[in-house]
Formats: structure tokens, sequence, C-alpha cells
């Protein structure tokens, strides 16, 4: 059996390897048109910034090492310029030589990957101007800066790459805007817990310019970068990192179906329209695991393992990809934000009927130091109490939570069952109940009607009204420091004392700093016949999410320490 996989990196690397393990006779052909047929992508920001300072570190694979230990003939700097799907060919042009040959195959496997999106704007063609998406991406931007000395850079778009890259030319001491159309950065998070991730940003001095579109460049002054309805921003160097597409030209014409944005349509056996052909990894269009709906994932773990079910099928066992959830985590200067699942904006749209519980838990035992807060969003559905995603930010603990509640997700466990999980606890690590239990806790309170909960987006309304009584239960000191304009002030330990003070017939709405001991006094006033409402999330977070607004509406660093 002769196969030929088109593209390395995460999806066609991991197929080639597989297939040889599975069969030590299959002459395997990896085609790669840039230099580097298995590098690592998520690595590269850090190399631009001297966190990673041998740019060797980012090689994972040479052709020579694949060769040696798998027999693979790896060919870089060879570009696939056709697939002939019945007479089982693919035509290739040698970069180096400009040779172009035909190559023969029994079973093919497109890794083709995903393009920088690079709209035709006016001055894009700038040497200044940068996208990032592969080694010699990275090579050119760090050679730029080594070469340049450029003071200040500009960075258009607020994904992964352009936070990443914001956060690297920080450490080298440029000044960076960064310059996102939608109205925050990071769109798996929802934009309540996007604030937190926008404050670290603008502690660390990147000037954010959110809800701002991109016209054009000029070359005035290094790069200039002209904005729509505002004044343009001038710096030394600009990088491109307003998200990918899938590169699939040779899929199109080679005649296969594509479906979300020109993906290639594959099935659970990662099978493309056309038979004895496969395709993995950022081109792919696959199967949201919470949703059920067609989507796209441009991540390296579910490549990987894309690119293993296709080598099990080409090998004739019977491997299936159930789907993905986006399970992803982002280090942002201090902090670490990650999710998996889907957001509430994304379930709202689906309409699906959704709850959610905010809170916000130490990394670990208070009383052990060097504990720090985390925020956490669960997003469950009501009635089938499915979870349907997490978000959660914080500088300690953050990705171990996630992965637990990724592997809930995939598990199917309720929400409520998040109770139950036996996870490791010593002081230094979590507590006797770890977040992920105390999420679960929260949840069964809403559903058994023990706790009734007002959120960040009813605040305005909730704080307008006069038929209620507003109550914070802080301390008289936490309470001067910041408040919500209207509350009264009883801290919760001297509430019985208080509660002549609060007239029974109105609702009371409460809060604390973390949502903790509003709640202890939401239960207080339900035993004394109250109706009483918890702020989910804590008077922490929802300065956050106010001071952020202020912020960013104004598209200019607010400089808060939140």
């Amino acid at each position: 059996m002769k196969v030929v996989i088109v593209g390395g990196v995460a999806g066609g690397a991991t197929a080639a390897a597989r297939i040889r393990r599975l069969d030590e006779h299959a002459e395997i052909v990896v085609f790669e048109k840039s230099g580097y047929v298995s590098y690592a992508n998520c690595g590269l920001p850090y190399y631009i910034g001297g966190e990673i300072e041998d740019k060797r570190e980012l090689t994972l694979q040479t052709p020579e090492s694949f060769y040696a230990r798998f027999r693979v003939d790896m060919r870089v700097h060879h570009e696939v310029i056709a697939v002939d799907i019945k007479a089982k060919t693919v035509k290739v042009r040698n970069l180096a030589s400009g040779e172009v040959f035909s190559e023969s195959y029994d079973k093919l496997i497109l890794s083709t990957g995903a393009r920088p999106i690079k709209p035709n704007f006016e001055g894009i063609d700038n040497e200044r101007i940068f996208t990032l998406r592969t080694v010699e991406d990275t090579l050119r931007i760090k050679q730029f800066t080594e070469d340049k000395r450029p003071e200040s850079a500009v960075v258009v778009g607020g994904g992964f790459i352009g936070i990443e890259v914001a956060e690297n030319l920080r450490r080298l001491g440029m000044d960076v805007t960064l310059v996102e159309a939608a109205p925050q950065v990071m769109a798996p998070f929802d934009g309540d817990m996007a604030a937190l991730i926008h404050a670290e940003m603008v502690r660390n001095g990147v000037k954010l310019m959110l809800g701002t579109m991109v016209e054009g460049f000029t070359a005035e002054g290094g790069v200039t970068v002209r904005l729509k309805g505002k004044e343009p921003q001038t710096a030394d160097m600009a990088v491109l990192a307003i998200g990918v597409a899938p590169d699939t030209t040779l899929a199109r014409d080679a005649g296969l179906e594509l479906g979300i944005k020109g993906s290639i349509v594959v099935d659970d056996k990662m099978q493309t329209s056309a038979p004895e052909v496969y395709a993995v990894g950022d081109a792919v269009q696959i199967k949201n695991f919470v949703t059920g709906k067609e989507g796209l994932i441009s991540l390296a773990g579910p490549a990987n393992k894309q690119g293993r079910i296709a080598a099990d099928n080409v090998c004739g066992r019977d491997t299936r990809y159930t789907g993905g959830q986006g399970s992803s985590v982002i280090k942002i200067f201090g902090l670490t934000a990650a999710c998996t699942g889907i957001n509430e904006r994304t379930a709202k749209s689906l309409g699906l009927d959704c709850d959610k519980v905010v809170l916000s838990p130490m990394s670990h035992a208070g009383y052990y130091p060097g504990g720090s807060v985390m925020t956490m969003k669960v997003l469950f559905e009501k009635g089938t109490l499915r979870i349907l995603g997490a978000q959660i930010i914080g500088r300690d603990g953050v990705d171990k939570r996630i992965d637990v509640i990724a592997t809930a997700i995939r598990a199917g466990l309720k929400a409520t069952e998040l109770t139950e999980l036996d996870l490791a606890y010593a002081p230094p690590y979590s507590s006797a109940k770890d977040p992920v239990n105390m999420a679960g806790y929260m949840i069964e309170n809403v559903c058994d009607g023990v706790l009734k909960q007002w959120h960040i987006e009813d605040a305005d309304s909730i704080v307008s009204r006069k038929a209620v009584t507003l109550l914070d239960v802080r301390t008289p000191e936490e309470f001067k420091m910041g408040h919500i304009e209207g509350f009264l002030n009883i801290p919760v330990d001297e509430l019985r004392e208080g509660l002549s003070k609060l007239d029974k017939s109105k609702p009371v709405y409460v809060i604390c700093q973390s949502g903790l001991r509003s709640y202890i006094a939401s239960r207080i006033l339900a035993g004394n016949g109250y109706e009483a409402y918890n702020f989910s999330g804590g008077y922490r977070f929802y300065a956050a999410v106010k001071g952020d607004r202020a912020c960013t509406e104004r598209s200019l660093p607010c400089g808060k320490d939140i």
C-alpha cells in the first residue's frame, strides 16, 4: 500500500507515524510546501518574544529524524498543486528546483490546514505588515525585530494568535495596540468573562481598540493603520491575526464536497466524498460534540486525533471521530483563560434553554500560602441538566479544572453530578470541596430552588427599580472601597439583627465580594420569610464587567486594577 499525505505539522505527521506503527511495509510519502514538516505551531509567538530562545526547539521532527525512526519519505519544499482522483495521482512542484512531477497513491490524506486571512486592503503588501502561521513567518518577524528594533506595533485581531503576539511584543518592550472588530477579544468566551482578559491586557500596557474596523494601511511613519470612524494608528510594524480560513483549493479543484467556509466535508472516519481520500485538521468540517451542529475547530488537539483516526481507517481499522468541543487554554500575561463546550451567546442563538452559575473560588485552600482567585462560569441546560460549556479565568489551577469539566461533558455527566467527582485534594493544590464540586453544588441549589440568582445582565434594570431592596453584605471597609449606588450595607454576620431595616414585602437582591456571603445572606433572608436573590459572581465580577464596559466603549485603556 502506498499512502501520500499532503501537509505535515499536526494532522499529517501524526497520520504518517500512526500508519507506520500499524503497517511496517506501507510506502508513505509526505509532501510539505514549507521547510518544516513537524513543528510546534502553538509555540511560534513565544519564540518572537524570547520565551523560547532556541528556534530548534520549535522543530519537533526533521525529515531526517522522521525517516530514521519511521522510514517515512518526508519531502519539504514540495507543493502539491493538483489531485487527480480518477487516476489516483497528485501533481507536485519541487519549490527548490521548479520541477513538476506526478506521484501515484493508493490512499491519500489531505492535511492542508488553514491559511491566515489577509483581506485585500489598500497598502497591505507593506513589508512591515506580517502574518503568523508557519515557522518561516516567525523567523521573518523575529529577524525584523532584531534588525529594525521597532518600538511600536499594531496587532489586528484579538484571537489566540493576536493576544499571544501582543504579549510577546510587549515582552520585547514595544508599545502595542490591539485592534479588534468585535466588542471583545477571544470569541469563545462570553463578553462578561472577556472583561477579565481585557483588564489583564490593559494592566500590562496593551492599548485595546475594540469594536474597531480596519480600512487599510499606508506606509507613513513605518505603517499607519486606517480605522473606520477613529484616528489612525501609526507604528513601526503591524501583525495581522484576524483569523484563518480552510486551505482547500486542492480539494475544491479535485471536486471534493465542501462545507462551511469552503472546508472539506468528511464522515466520522475522516473520509471525504472521494474513495480512498481522507482529510484532517483545520481544513475539515467537523461536528460539534455539544450541539451536534457542523462547524470548524482550528486547534492542534483535534487535528492530532483526526490524523490518528484517518491513519487507522487507511490501514483497515474502524475508528470514528465523535466530534470536537473546542477545549482550549491560553496564557495572557499573568492570567490563564480556558474554555470548553459552547458559550452562553452560542447557546442562546441555538435556542437552548440554558442557565449558568458564576463563582470565584480559590485555586487551593485559602489557609495555604500562594492561593489566588479564579472566576468560573458553567453553563447547563435546564431540564436535562446537560453541561453545555465552561469558561475559567485565573492565575493558577485553571487548566486542571477546565479539563475536568471537559471530561464531564464528554462522559455525559449531568451538571449536578459534578458534586460527586472524587478529585484529589491537598492544601497546596485544591480545597476539600474543589471548585468543580462547588460549581456542581451551586447548580444543585439552583435546580432545587435553594438558590435564586440575579445576573450581570439584570443589574441595570434591577438597580433602577423602586419596589426592591438592594443589599450589600460585605464589611463596611469593603463597601467603602467600592459599591453599587443605592445598596444598603449590612454585613452578613449582622444581618439577623438588622432584619428590621428590610421591608418584607419587597424582594431583596443581595451582593457580596464573591457570591458566597451573599448566598448565606439569601438563605438567612429566605428562612425569615423574605424573597431573596443572590448575585452570581459577586461584586468583584460586577466591577470587572462594568469597568470594562466603561473602558472599551471609549476604546482606551482604563488603567484600573480590577
